[in-house]
This record gives structure tokens, sequence and C-alpha cells, in this order.
């Protein structure tokens, strides 16, 4: 009897269980990894040559090594940069027309989004009759090139009295980011489960309450993707700036141009990169800060088409 139970009885396997572990040097590791490398470099080389070209004297920079690091330290370039540097009739510096890109950026990212969700979250949980046409001319509008609507614009916000102020150009950066942020949020919350919808409207929820209280909560990733987009497009903007604004409200960018780009007296290299550095600086903060989320936003906005 002892002898039939034990043979019946399986014996436990012993030693390691679960898939075959990879090698960390595998072919594919290390072209992989190789490649990212490489793109890295490629893409942080610039970055490095402008810091330490930026912290440089002319005399050192004359010597021709863009690569060294600074022989000796000096801020003096950031300085003349934000302060003092000629940006047209003007030698204030970028200090000016950073708060000139801050009160622009910050009231047209907000409607943006706003009028954006909304517009998104009615076009994926809402149906209405001409639903598909309407987005079909939103999605038709995210395509068309800046420039062609340029000289047509001029004449609207002549007409209104909105030329060459900032409520002027804070309503064209809100209406050309319109369509690709509605796509966003609609194709966001298109991929949100629809139980989740139903089960509200049975409570008996109507439109502005699902939004709050169940859409927003849910919906920070695409937030955060749509503040990214719209802070680093009207932040980076030159060809709105300077078509739709008059030199005292200039954005940062405009006067970068004219720093950079001056022709009068000695080329101040460090100052050009100090001043480019310090232009790029505010969208390079938020990427860093916001990276995961705006991943993550951007593969659930994609979900769904």
């Amino acid at each position: 009897m002892a002898n039939s139970l034990s043979q019946s009885t399986p014996v436990a396997q012993t030693g390691p269980a679960g898939p075959k572990p990879r090698k960390a040097f595998s072919r594919r590791n290390i072209f992989l990894y190789g490649t990212l490398i490489i793109i890295a470099i490629y893409y942080t080389i610039p970055l490095y040559v402008m810091i330490v070209t930026s912290l440089k004297g002319m005399a050192e920079i004359r010597l021709g090594n863009i690569f060294s690091p600074p022989i000796e330290i000096t801020f003096q370039p950031w300085i003349k940069a934000w302060s003092q540097a000629c940006t047209g009739l003007t030698c204030n510096g970028l200090s000016h027309g950073f708060w000139n890109s801050v009160k622009i950026v910050i009231p047209s990212v907000c409607a943006s989004i706003v009028i954006a969700s909304v517009n998104g979250y009615a076009l994926a949980n809402w149906r209405f009759r001409g639903a598909n046409f309407l987005f079909t001319i939103l999605i038709f509008g995210a395509f068309i090139p800046h420039q062609v609507m340029l000289y047509p614009l001029v004449i609207l916000l002549r007409e209104i009295g909105l030329y060459g102020s900032l409520p002027g150009l804070i309503l064209v950066h809100t209406i050309f980011g319109m369509p690709i942020l509605t796509l966003l949020f609609r194709n966001y919350f298109s991929s949100l489960p629809e139980e989740l919808f139903k089960a509200a409207r049975v409570d008996g929820a109507g439109f502005w309450g699902i939004y709050f209280q169940i859409m927003l909560p849910m919906s920070l990733p695409i937030f955060v993707v749509a503040m990214i987009l719209q802070v680093t497009g009207i932040w980076n903007d030159f060809l709105f700036g300077v078509v739709y604004t008059k030199p005292n409200i200039w954005p940062m960018t405009v006067q970068l141009n004219n720093i950079v780009n001056s022709l009068q007296g000695v080329k101040e290299y460090n100052v050009n990169m100090a001043a480019t550095v310090l232009t790029g600086l505010v969208p390079l903060v938020i990427y860093f800060i916001s990276g995961k989320l705006f991943v993550r936003g951007i593969a659930a906005g994609a979900v769904k088409g």
C-alpha cells in the first residue's frame, strides 16, 4: 500500500522555474542601447556647446575649441543677455520679452485647453447631428500651413481692433491650437470605459456633471500632454509674434532673433548662446518635470481614432 502511494505521488521538480533569463549583453540589447546612446549624444552635444560657450569670455572663444570646458567660468554673458543686450531700439535684454511671453502663454494655454477638452468630450460621448463633419473640419484645420492664414488674420484682427496687441496674439494662438488638442482629447475620452458614462447617465448626471465629476479626474495625463504641446508651441513661436505684435510687446523669441542676427558691433557668441539657452529654458523645465505623464497621455490619446 505504501509502495503504491509513493509511486502515485509526483516528485517535486528541483531547479529554477520560469522563463529563461536574457543575456545582459545580447546582440539585441547592444544594438538597442547603442542606438539610443548615439541619438542621445547627437541631441545633447548642441546643448553642451551652447552652455560651455555661454560660460566663456570672448578671448577664450577666439581660441577656436568649442568643445573644451571653460578655463575661467564667467556669468557676465548671462547677465548681459538677460538685462543689457540690445533687442532693437532698446537695450534691456530678454527680461522684457520673457514677461511678454508669459502674458501670452498663460491665457492662450488655459483657453485653448479648456475649450478643446470640452469639444473632445462632446465629440466622444455626446453624439449630435453633424458631429463627424465638424470633427473632419477640425482635423483638416490641424494640417493647414500657418503661412496661408497670415494675411487674412491680419485683416480680421485689424477689423476687430486687436491687431498689434497681446489679446490679438492670444486669440490667434488659441484658435490654432484648437484642432490638434480637440483630436487628442476626443481620442482620450473615447478610450475611457463607456460603462462609466452610461452609469452616470442612468444616475441622472448631465453634460457638465459627467465632465467635471468623472471625465476630468481621469484626464490628468492628456491635460499634461496638451499643456506641454501648447506651452512649447506658443513659447517657441516666432512667426505669429513678429507679425501680430509691436516692438514693445514682442515675445522672447523675436527679441532673441534680434540679438543673434544683429549686424552692429562685435559678434558676442557667448551672449548669443546664453540668450538662446534662456529662451529655451521654460519648455525644457516643463518636459523634465512632466515627462512620464506626457508619454502616458500620448499613448492613451492615440488608442482610438
